[in-house]
């Protein structure tokens, strides 16, 4: 007897291979069989506790991302959306190097507000939510292994939680870190991969700060540090060293970029460990991705495992009149947001007298806190680079299709066009600014990041950017753009897509047991109606802890999601089932 047997469908394995038709079975939370169907095969005859006619249906692994930023959602929410709307069936956290754990106690606010500062999720519901059960890394891993999730969760240690525990004000402030230091840091990170994290994280990014303002500790380490912490690591046991990369000021792109890689690729070499560093297209260096992909070409090839973590679609943020815009410090738009709820607030904004007056005002100056503030400036001076999403989204628009474009067509300022396109669906429309991994108009460079050994798909950023992003839809966006809908330019197999994120991702993390449907293999599996797969306008709610606004954007087409054999996800609605769990790494 069977728990679950899929019969029917057509199976893209993950690893690449050609499609086929098949049957499986599924028992103990397993692969047991993947019975290959031909002619007039009746296909797998057991009987199952469960059956899915996965008839006209793709049957894939589930999904792994390998970058979220789940660390304090994972303590109360145990469907970790957005992420498991898009048939993913296990997340990585701890990117960044912003967790948290360890954390001394008296100092929960400290990395609440560098998380916020660094990932815009709202501090609110971080202080409201998180259940602060931990001290030690091992401890927080214990308590999140007392959880029921949707989906399976593993997670990295941080440098800057790190560095904060064990060097206190001057690790949070940057300070050098002494041979004391060091090695106090390095005891922890030890003991955080002894009890089963995935992985380090670290931070070069001097745009990644705290609410305050300050770098996340780590961001200036030296070299000692870091093959310190490095081999710590590798002492632990099987993990990956990850970095959000960037050099010191003064220096250019490419002389920092290409000066990281240096020591990336040493340490890796030395430790026998991979390491993996965030990767985008620049508009100032346009083409210095290339070089990074050919460095880690070429360590790939001398056996040193360095990958870059890539996304798959332009990198930048999306606004409207539900979060971020450019008429936040308008006065009139200042005292209607704060009178009156949304519905109201936009009938009057639609308005014509409210319309004018909002947009003959001066702006009101930013304030130096919160983080983001001065953003509404950046989207004024951007109506060239702004285009609107609509529905189905489109992330691959061209240069006629941007704001300035519109309005030149209509004849009027570029401010009032954006303020108009803004008020669309009853004002829940949402307009595109991509910032990275779009410098031409064109997803030429993330069609040749995809194609390179050395790339893995990642930066989904899932949990994170509550107010600014919504790209934990990668795996949906991955399959119906890249595999069904792109008309221009060229697009790619539909097995190659799957690997990308299922074996591919799996296997830098050592996941072995997952990312491929196989006899033995975990019962991670998606089945999908490509016809019908959609992905939904981003929409914005506010559902966090403490009322904390977030983006989410669905999917359509998932007919079920399964994590260890258990459908936990049916036609896009959740099942309540919680089979996911803690995930431990390799010892």
């Amino acid at each position: 007897m069977l728990d679950l047997k899929i019969t029917g469908g057509t199976v893209v394995d993950g690893t690449g291979a050609e499609r086929f038709r098949a049957d499986i079975g599924v028992k103990d939370g397993r692969i047991v069989e993947v019975r290959r169907r031909s002619g007039d095969d009746d296909g797998l005859s057991a009987d199952a506790a469960e059956h899915i006619d996965a008839t006209g249906r793709f049957v894939t692994p589930g999904f792994v991302d390998v970058h979220t930023h789940y660390d304090g959602q994972v303590s109360w929410d145990d469907t970790l959306e957005p992420s498991s709307l898009h048939g993913v069936t296990t997340v990585v956290s701890g990117n960044c190097g912003v967790g948290f754990a360890p954390v001394r106690p008296g100092r929960e606010q400290w990395l609440i507000e560098l998380m916020e500062g660094v990932e815009d999720i709202p501090g609110s519901a971080l202080a409201e939510g998180i259940t602060w059960q931990w001290e030690s890394f091992p401890e927080y891993l214990d308590a999140i292994e007392k959880r029921s999730l949707a989906v399976d969760y593993g997670t990295q240690v941080a440098h800057g939680a790190v560095r904060g525990y064990a060097m206190g004000e001057r690790g949070a402030r940057n300070e050098e870190a002494t041979d004391d230091d060091i090695a106090a840091m390095a005891r922890i990170v030890t003991e955080a991969i002894e009890a089963g994290a995935l992985g380090f994280s670290t931070s070069r990014t001097e745009a990644h700060r705290a609410i305050d303002g300050e770098p996340v500790p780590g961001t200036y380490a030296a070299e000692a540090e870091l093959f310190g912490l490095g081999r710590a690591m590798a002492a632990g046991g099987q993990a990956v060293f990850e970095v959000s990369p960037q050099g010191t000021a003064g220096e250019s792109p490419a002389e920092a970029t290409m000066r990281e890689l240096d020591w990336m690729t040493k340490l890796s070499a030395e430790i026998e460990r991979p390491v993996s560093f965030t990767m985008i297209q620049t508009g100032g260096a346009p083409d210095l991705w290339r070089r990074q992909l050919e460095r880690a070409g070429a360590a790939l090839d001398q056996g040193i495992a360095l990958y870059a973590q890539f996304a798959a679609r332009p990198f930048g943020m999306l606004f409207g009149f539900t979060g971020y815009h450019a008429f936040t410090h308008r006065p009139t738009y200042r005292k209607l947001k704060a009178e009156l709820e949304h519905a109201d607030l936009m009938a009057r904004l639609a308005d014509p007298a409210v319309r004018a007056a909002i947009l003959s005002e001066t702006d009101l100056p930013p304030q130096p806190v919160p983080m983001f503030d001065g953003l509404y400036a950046l989207i004024q001076y951007s109506v060239d680079k702004i285009f609107p999403i609509g529905d189905p989204p489109d992330y691959e628009p061209t240069p006629d299709m941007t704001v300035a474009a519109i309005a030149a067509r209509r004849g009027e300022d570029p401010l009032a066009t954006m303020y108009d396109l803004m008020l669309d669906s009853g004002g829940t429309a949402m307009l595109m600014l991509p910032f990275f991994n779009y410098a031409e108009g064109n997803h030429d460079a993330i069609y040749e990041m995809m194609t390179h050994p050395a790339a893995v798909s990642g930066l989904s950023d899932g949990g994170a950017h509550c107010g600014l992003i919504c790209d934990a839809s990668y795996p949906t966006f991955l399959l119906t753009h890249w595999a069904r809908d792109r008309h221009r330019g060229p697009k790619f197999s539909l097995e190659y897509v799957v690997r990308k994120q299922t074996l591919d991702t799996a296997t830098l993390f050592g996941l072995s047991d997952r990312g491929v449907i196989a006899q033995g293999r975990k019962a991670d599996l998606n089945v999908i109606d490509m016809d019908a797969l959609r992905l939904d306008v981003p929409r914005m709610a506010y559902d966090l802890p403490a009322g904390g606004r977030r983006l989410i954007q669905g999917a359509s087409g998932y007919d079920a999601t399964v994590v260890s054999g258990i459908v936990t996800r049916r036609h896009g609605a959740d099942t309540g089932t919680r089979p996911g769990r803690l995930i431990r790494g390799v010892r």
